[in-house]
């Protein structure tokens, strides 16, 4: 494996483009590092078919979107929702915070 590559792990952020060419932006649902595969739930891609699914992509597929951009309020009310979605409970609790202050902040 590539050691210059960021080390991947569960939950982790990661944009791809499939076989098929498709762009795709998720997170990591599950690794098999034997296997050299990521499964990735998709939050966003230009198929939109795919949208919500989670698909299995090589580890070489993958990049990951550890330096984000800042996010608006409506990039974070949909984070909110995926994490609702996912039940994940700490990020969904980050991601009202941060979205708590900057409708506290901005007007």
């Amino acid at each position: 494996m590539n050691e210059e590559k960021t080390i991947l792990k569960t939950s982790d952020w990661v944009k791809a483009t499939s076989i098929n060419g498709e762009i795709i932006i998720g997170f990591i649902d599950s690794m098999s590092m034997v296997h050299g595969a990521v499964n990735v739930t998709v939050a966003e891609s230009d198929n939109e078919a795919i949208i919500g699914k989670t698909i299995p992509l090589a580890v070489k597929q993958v990049e990951s979107l550890q330096q984000t951009v800042p996010k608006d309020t409506a990039q974070l009310e949909y984070l909110i929702d995926l994490a609702l979605q996912t039940g994940d409970k700490e990020w969904f609790e980050e991601l009202t915070s941060e979205l708590n202050g900057k409708k506290h902040g901005i007007q």
